[in-house]
């Protein structure tokens, strides 16, 4: 048959059964839907895209855009939009403009040079996990704090500040949050980084947001807001995404403890595990937002120009045309082309440094922990829902 848009437009985002599995709408979807008419939390129409080949067309063709996203008059996601001027809302130039600014921080070679450090950071969590009584929340002592102090130093911020990050991370992902309360988080983290910014003036500092300051000041490079934002963007990606995949791999290790026997024989076994890791537990059940520039087909199906497309990253990781056996923990696989990171130019730019995180957590962990297991029965653990990136509620551990 000829897959259409759906006539009876579902909602969402879907359904989750369990904490294991993604929406299992998408296998529908992906056999006879592929282009999915949906109705989104605001109660506008949108699309879900859900097969691996058509996703990764849709995050790579300039035909669909990420400034058109926050424009007053097109369908959205939620009710209040990311700030403008982030590189979440930008396309070419502005988008290479900023990206090219901040690129160099990220490359393999300079997170390469962090790893002893983020070794150590690693270390002196599981010191304190090992003597703290069980069980043990791995979120609350291991999978938000590693990323959250690693952002934080590359940043520039003070870590004496994380407990307001959860608050406004929150009110930037969430879905379905009251948009008076959404907004006023928003403006809490701009009046944070605003005043941070006019310290570090004073200061100075070798982080990331100095060298942004510097570009600012010095070389014009960027306005204050796009500064603000450019700062408020790197701390909300750079923890939230990280730790959520930190949570979901390790219940996904603790479900086959066969391959935490085959990492502790063989630790070089970490980066292709880390890969299917990352392709097993997307950081949500949709994926990136996008506009369409003009009239638009695909995969047989024509959307018009203005409408609001959902790249269904989750879906295309377990698209069976190109993943053998796609909810399989397989670490045989050659050529993992998940889409995790996405794809294209706005390709993630923290991929490295969440590779990094991941090897090391995963492999260390396990290592000190190598009888780690649940503390409770997997039907009670529960995913955070209503977000843009999902995570575990809790996972409790013992030893």
């Amino acid at each position: 048959m000829n897959p259409t848009a759906s006539s009876c437009p579902m909602h969402f985002p879907f359904h989750r059964t369990s904490v294991t599995d993604i929406p299992l709408d998408y296998i529908e979807l992906r056999a006879n839907n592929p282009v999915a008419k949906v109705i989104l939390p605001t109660g506008d129409t949108g699309y879900v895209v859900s097969r691996y080949e058509d996703v990764r067309m849709v995050l790579s063709d300039p035909r669909f855009s990420r400034a058109e996203t926050i424009l007053p008059n097109v369908p959205k996601l939620s009710a209040v939009d990311f700030p403008a001027g982030s590189l979440f809302t930008l396309d070419p130039p502005h988008h290479t403009r900023l990206r090219k600014l901040v690129s160099d921080e990220f490359t393999p070679r300079r997170i390469q040079n962090l790893v002893p450090h983020i070794q150590k950071i690693t270390d002196d969590l599981l010191d304190r996990l090992a003597v703290d009584q069980q069980p043990v929340d791995i979120n609350l002592a291991l999978a938000f704090p590693l990323p959250v102090i690693v952002i934080c130093e590359l940043l520039g911020v003070p870590l004496t500040d994380r407990e307001h990050f959860r608050r406004w991370a929150d009110a930037s992902i969430s879905l379905t949050a009251d948009p008076t309360e959404a907004l006023s988080r928003q403006k809490e983290m701009v009046t944070y980084f605003s005043k941070l910014i006019e310290r570090k003036r004073v200061e100075g500092g070798g982080d990331l947001l100095s060298a942004l300051i510097v570009a600012h000041d010095e070389d014009g490079k960027l306005s204050q807001m796009e500064l603000i934002v450019m700062a408020m963007s790197l701390l909300v990606a750079g923890f939230e995404t990280t730790g959520s995949v930190i949570g979901t791999g390790v219940l996904t290790l603790l479900r086959h403890p066969d391959r935490v026997q085959k990492l502790l024989k063989e630790p070089g076994h970490i980066d292709v595990l880390v890969e299917e890791l990352l392709r097993l537990n997307p950081i949500g059940d949709g994926g990136p937002v996008r506009i369409t520039l003009e009239e638009v087909n695909i995969a047989g199906v024509t959307l018009s120009k203005g409408s609001l497309v959902i790249a269904s990253v989750s879906s295309g990781n377990f698209d069976h045309h190109q993943f053998d056996q796609p909810k399989t923990l397989n670490t045989d696989r050659n050529h993992n082309r998940h889409l995790a990171f996405g794809h294209g130019i706005h390709y993630c730019l923290g991929a490295s440094l969440a590779r990094a995180e991941l090897r090391i957590v995963i492999s260390t962990l396990f290592q000190r922990f190598p009888t780690l297991r649940l503390a409770c029965p997997i039907e009670e653990l529960k995913m955070k829902v209503g977000m843009l990136f999902h995570r575990l509620e809790r996972l409790p551990v013992t030893w």
